[in-house]
């Protein structure tokens, strides 16, 4: 069985970290039901190109396995379907402004009196507290404001760079999941529901683990190191004859198996080099050193010798380099997926296995208002009223 089979979500979160939250979710076994607002949909549903067959691929990327209904929460009756919906409902999850499902007239303290067990997740910019409470949540800002991009790029004389993911956005994601399934578990003990809360700021702070150790030490702020380590060297990328690759030399017996396959065994007897804060110390005059020794082979040659030798190493593959990797394959870390109007397209599958538990099958991103009919019957509601309710918009 899903390990979170029986367990209903209403997403009304557009664009990435909410929606983000509910493929998870919906991975995991959970009838994720996304409300989207009318007449739009989703705002990805907007960033094209790429598009395919005018679907867009960032939507069906990120909204997979879910059940899609469109829902007017400015109307009366709108409200009343979504509070009717509560109902039977154990996870509301959002990505608003602070107050925005207040004046719906859903907020918690409206949607905990109908169903005191319902779990109400809030994914927001920097937390529903705190002197930014009220300002909006964007994965760029997120990204500066939490000291990513100070840690991100060459070197602090070029300008600042961003991870290329949107992270912030991800991770928030992933943490309003883990903060669900925490709240899941604390609810199984003692029946109660609660808000839970977190944000791209929050989200941003713990990639930072490493820095704000050191930060924490010398009252120093780290600057970016390119691919290099802040604690371990050599940690990071190297130009071999053709290609780059990324080499893991990342303690005392990785960096003896790297001496080794490259035949240069001396570098240990060279006092610059003895110990991990040796190489620190003067990891420019290392890198020349390896930078000059890789760039004698090809990339595949170096991989193949490092492989051999048991040291960590990979190519820097592109994203569709990644798509044709066999560990990429086996895992089924890229799937196909049918949309209705769109046909079959690519998506990241579910990136936790488990032994005993299942995971769904996945199914396509929801058209706008696909579901919408099956939804309302399932909380039963008539065909007259749902008709009506298509008629006056209330519903699309």
């Amino acid at each position: 069985m899903s390990s979170l089979k029986g367990i209903r979500v209403l997403e009304l979160a557009q664009i990435m970290a909410g929606p983000t939250c509910g493929l998870l979710l919906a991975d995991l076994g959970a009838d994720v039901i996304k409300i989207e607002k009318t007449p739009s949909g989703d705002d990805t549903r907007n960033f094209l190109p790429p598009d395919i067959k005018g679907e867009s691929a960032a939507f069906m990327m990120m909204n997979r396995n879910k059940k899609g209904i469109a829902l007017n929460l400015k109307d009366k009756d709108g409200v009343e379907i979504f509070k009717r919906m509560v109902k039977k409902t154990d996870v509301v999850l959002e990505n608003f402004r602070k107050g925005t499902l207040e004046k719906l007239g859903i907020g918690y303290d409206v949607i905990s009196k109908i169903n005191p067990k319902i779990i109400l997740c809030e994914i927001s910019g920097y937390g529903r507290t705190g002197p930014y409470s009220d300002k909006g949540g964007f994965d760029l800002v997120a990204q500066g404001m939490s000291g990513l991009m100070s840690i991100t790029g060459e070197s602090k004389e070029k300008p600042p760079m961003k991870v290329g993911a949107p992270i912030t956005d991800i991770t928030a994601g992933l943490l309003a999941t883990s903060g669900i399934l925490a709240a899941i578990i604390h609810r199984n003990n003692t029946g109660e529901g609660q808000k839970v809360d977190t944000s791209l700021f929050e989200a941003g702070i713990v990639h930072t683990y490493w820095q704000s150790a050191i930060a924490g030490a010398t009252g120093k702020s780290p600057g970016p190191l390119g691919s290099a380590h802040p604690l371990t060297a050599p940690y990071q990328a190297f130009k071999t004859k053709d290609k780059w690759i990324t080499i893991g030399a990342s303690n005392q017996n990785t960096w003896l198996k790297l001496i080794k396959a490259i035949n240069r065994e001396d570098l240990q007897e060279n006092e610059k080099f003895s110990s991990n804060l040796k190489r620190k110390q003067n990891l420019n005059e290392l890198v020349e050193i390896l930078t000059n020794e890789l760039s004698k082979k090809s990339s595949s040659e170096w991989l193949k010798i490092f492989d051999e030798n048991g040291f960590p190493c990979g190519p820097i593959n592109s994203i569709t380099e990644m798509f044709k990797d066999p560990q990429t394959i086996v895992r089924e870390m890229i799937i196909e997926v049918e949309n209705n109007k769109a046909g079959k397209s690519k998506a990241i599958g579910m990136p936790i296995k488990f032994s005993k538990s299942k995971t769904e099958k996945s199914k396509g991103a929801p058209n706008l208002g696909e579901h919408t009919k099956e939804v309302m019957m399932s909380f039963d509601y008539s065909e007259v009223e749902i008709k009506d309710f298509f008629k006056r918009k209330v519903i699309i």
